[in-house]
């Protein structure tokens, strides 16, 4: 199985292609963008399937980052990765920024358990909380610093995430932060994603509602006929 793999849920644009039978990556593009994903995002993926020398027509799946992280990203990679996998008439899949995040920290925290903390804002906290064979214990939710610093102490367990330090001060312990950046590695995903059984297709996962509403002052009344 040969794969791309897209993350936009943070400041990121990532892609990769990912050759599940070999455990290869073929190519990867990555650019630090803060924003502008959408005007990106087809340049990153062409440079990593350039890379890869790998056509389109020779992808078998797509997986992309769901999120939690930012509303607009993560609008953008799955709606890339949903149009790809409609054009292509592949499956798509998605991996939450959550649970790869506690992949890629799990080489540190061995049979502990795994707390990933992202930062959202207001003084809340994204979390989900992981066992050593990868199963949620815990969330995914939204929480105040305190409610997470809490379920840290309950469950002893290793922080990672952009809120890892801080829930970790807060929880008044000594556990090491791993992972202090808003998503994981690209090809974190890709192998994650590879495994997966294919289900509904991608949507966004989004444990609180956007910042941005509609300005009702600007609403036109309806005019009846």
């Amino acid at each position: 199985m040969i794969l791309l793999a897209i993350d936009t849920a943070s400041t990121l644009c990532a892609a990769c292609v990912y050759d599940r039978a070999a455990d290869v990556e073929l190519g990867r593009a990555v650019l630090d963008l803060g924003k502008g994903h959408a005007e990106h995002l087809t340049g990153v993926v062409d440079d990593a399937m350039r890379q890869a020398g790998v056509g389109f027509s020779e992808l078998d799946r797509v997986v992309v980052s769901v999120g939690p992280g930012s509303f607009t990203g993560v609008r953008v990679g799955v709606a890339a990765a949903r149009g790809y996998a409609l054009a292509l008439k592949i499956p798509a899949v998605g991996v939450t920024t959550l649970e790869a995040i506690a992949a890629e920290a799990r080489s540190q925290a061995g049979s502990r358990t795994i707390m990933v903390a992202l930062d959202a804002g207001r003084g809340e906290i994204n979390l989900a909380v992981f066992d050593a064979a990868g199963t949620v214990l815990h969330g995914p939710a939204v929480a105040t610093l305190a409610q997470a610093a809490l379920l840290a102490k309950e469950h002893a367990a290793f922080l990672a995430g952009s809120a890892a330090a801080l829930v970790g001060r807060e929880a008044g312990e000594t556990l090491a932060p791993h992972h202090v950046a808003a998503t994981a590695d690209i090809g974190v995903y890709a192998r994650l994603g590879a495994s997966k059984d294919i289900g509904d297709k991608p949507k966004p996962l989004y444990l609180r509602d956007a910042d941005a509403k509609p300005q009702a002052g600007f609403v036109l009344p309806r005019i009846s006929s």
